[in-house]
Formats: C-alpha cells, sequence, structure tokens
C-alpha cells in the first residue's frame, strides 16, 4: 500500500511530466505552426540556392537574407523532416511573407524552384551574348560563351561560327534558373526551329534564301533602321540589289568589319577595310548576321515591300526614317542633304 509520501512524489512526478509535455507541445507547435518567415514584412523574397549547397549554406543564406526569424526553431523542423545535406535542392525560390517553418521547409525540399525571364536584344557579338543571356542565371557567361565558339558542337545543329548568332532569336523566353549551358543551347534551338514554320520555310524559298541568309539580311536591315515600320521597304531595297547583283554596300557591315560601332559617319577610308563583312567591296551577303535579328526584322525580309528602290539615304531631318530611290542621280541629291546635316550638327567621324 503507497504512503502519503509515495502518493506524493508520484503526484508531483505526473504534474512534471504534465507541465514537461505541455511545453515539449507548445514548443513543437510553435516550431512547426506558428509564422516564422518574413514576419515583418509584406513583401516576398528570393533565395537562390545554388548546386552543391549544403543545409548549413541554405540555413545561413535564409538568416543574412533575414528570411527566418528565429533559426533554432527552423532548424529543428528541418532536422525533423528530413531536410538536410542530401535532400537540399537547389534552385530560384520566391518565399512569401508569414510561412511556417513547415512551409517553408516542404517549399524548399520539394524543390518547386519558380521559373526566371532571360531577355536578350541589341547584340552584335558572342561575348555580348554570353553575358546576357547568363545574366538572370546561375551559369557564368565563360561556360556558355565556351559552347556557342565549339566548332563541333554547333556543327551537329547546321550552324558555323560565323552562323551561330542566327540560331538565338531576341525574346523574354522563361526557364529555371538552374539550366544548364547544354539545356539552355537546346532551348535556344528549340524557339529557333520554333519561329521557322513550314510557311516562313516556303517564304525564304521563294525569295531564294535559307533561314541563314534571311536571318544575315535581317541584321543588315535592322541595323539600318530602328524603325519596324520601314524595315519591309528596306528589305525590298536589298533584295532588289542581290537579285541585280549589285553590291549591297551597307553601311552597318563595315562597322562589324572594322568592329568600331562608335562610328558615326562612314568615310571612303572605312569602305577599304579587308574582310568578307565588307559589302562595298564584296557582293552577295556577307558570312553571318551582323547582329541579332528581331523577328519583326525577320519577318520584313520574309514580307519584304515590293517596289523600284535601289537606294535609301537617312533622313537629313535625324528622325530615323531614309529617304528612297531608284536611280543614283536622286540618291546623290538625297546623300547631299543628310551630308549637309551631318557637317552642320558638326558630326565628322
Amino acid at each position: 500500500m503507497l504512503t502519503d509520501k509515495k502518493k506524493k512524489y508520484i503526484l508531483v512526478g505526473v504534474v512534471a511530466f504534465s507541465v514537461l509535455l505541455t511545453s515539449l507541445s507548445f514548443y513543437f507547435y510553435q516550431a512547426f505552426f506558428s509564422p516564422n518567415i518574413l514576419i515583418y514584412s509584406e513583401e516576398p523574397a528570393v533565395l537562390n540556392i545554388p548546386k552543391g549547397s549544403t543545409f548549413s549554406q541554405v540555413r545561413d543564406k535564409l538568416l543574412d537574407q533575414d528570411i527566418i526569424n528565429e533559426v533554432v526553431t527552423f532548424s529543428f523542423v528541418a532536422k525533423v523532416m528530413n531536410y538536410t545535406d542530401g535532400g537540399v535542392k537547389p534552385g530560384h525560390y520566391i518565399i512569401q511573407p508569414n510561412l511556417t517553418n513547415r512551409q517553408l521547409v516542404v517549399l524548399l525540399r520539394s524543390g518547386r524552384q519558380t521559373p526566371v525571364n532571360i531577355t536578350f536584344n541589341n547584340i552584335r557579338l558572342k561575348e555580348e551574348l554570353a553575358e546576357k543571356i547568363t545574366n538572370n542565371l546561375e551559369m557564368d557567361k565563360e561556360s556558355f560563351l565556351a559552347l556557342i565558339e565549339d566548332d563541333s558542337l554547333i556543327a551537329k545543329y547546321g550552324f558555323d561560327s560565323q552562323t551561330i548568332m542566327a540560331m538565338f532569336i531576341p525574346n523574354t523566353y522563361e526557364v529555371y534558373w538552374t539550366l544548364s549551358p547544354p539545356e539552355l543551347f537546346e532551348r535556344m534551338y528549340k524557339e529557333y526551329e520554333r519561329y521557322w514554320t513550314d510557311e516562313r520555310l516556303a517564304k525564304a524559298k521563294a525569295i531564294q534564301m535559307t533561314p541563314l541568309e534571311v536571318a544575315t539580311l535581317a541584321s543588315i536591315v535592322q541595323s539600318e533602321t530602328n524603325k519596324a515600320d520601314e524595315r519591309p521597304i528596306v528589305a525590298g531595297v536589298y533584295i532588289n540589289r542581290l537579285e541585280r547583283g549589285i553590291p549591297l554596300q551597307a553601311d552597318p557591315t563595315l562597322l562589324f568589319a572594322l568592329k568600331d560601332f562608335t562610328i558615326k559617319r562612314v568615310l571612303n577610308i572605312h569602305k577599304e577595310v579587308e574582310s568578307p563583312y565588307n559589302t562595298y567591296k564584296y557582293a552577295g551577303l556577307p558570312p553571318g548576321p551582323i547582329t541579332l535579328p528581331e523577328i519583326s526584322s525577320l519577318n520584313a525580309v520574309l514580307n519584304y515591300q515590293t517596289h523600284n528602290y535601289l537606294y535609301f539615304c537617312a533622313k537629313e531631318d535625324f528622325s530615323g526614317y531614309h529617304s528612297f530611290a531608284t536611280n543614283l542621280r536622286a540618291h546623290m541629291v538625297n546623300a547631299r542633304r543628310y551630308q549637309n546635316a551631318l557637317n552642320a550638327a558638326k558630326i565628322f567621324k
């Protein structure tokens, strides 16, 4: 029979155990189900987890970026839910305010990263492309540049070192932050194929051009005018010259050959540069694009305006538009007006 003293000890033990159990239950509930994420913020946060990251690195990032309010409970929940080094998944995550530790661990453990946008345009050189296309991705520009300069690889896709830029169609694309260089290259090739529908291929064939030749001409048209409504007219001029065997004499090809894009006034000395891109010396199209042609430029070539113009010159009002001519005499009158405007503006080179 239990003595009063023993009963007292048992009662104290039961009370102590109950208090401990209640405290642990409360701590467990708080750790798992109380908000601990961005509790002082109304805006979501961005968390980038690079490949090969450990749990400690993820935890430190969450703390350094003030995403988690209390690190001990987060670490406890992560351990209970087996979010350890082996469970860390890289990616670009958008973290919403007032999540619980459990909700955050579920998100990170699932690997459900948010896609990012990549945008590239106004690009002439491969180095510029590599920098812009990887700007919002985990990969570095050097790794992608090495890929597009790999002659054996690009040959498998039907390109060479001078035409590879035609594969990249300027636009905004949604991709994952962790995309690898080969995966990005493959994605861009699929976008290139998506653009070149049977209808567009038929239009290219009708003007006796391959898709690469269309891209090359489109890059020249785009470099000549930034006015989308004028590009079909300019494209028609160049197609007229190609059909008649007249050199294109496109000033932007000289700048590309010289690799000097600061020149504002093309002089006779510039026309002497020895390069297959010098369309004053060599008839026909140059070996490849001189800039990444936008979709509007590609469409301008495929849907060029039929007319008899063989010449065009920038208008003297510097509006960005051009004056067109069917003969050299009329063109020289237009050119003289523009040259006088350059002189008046003191633009000599």
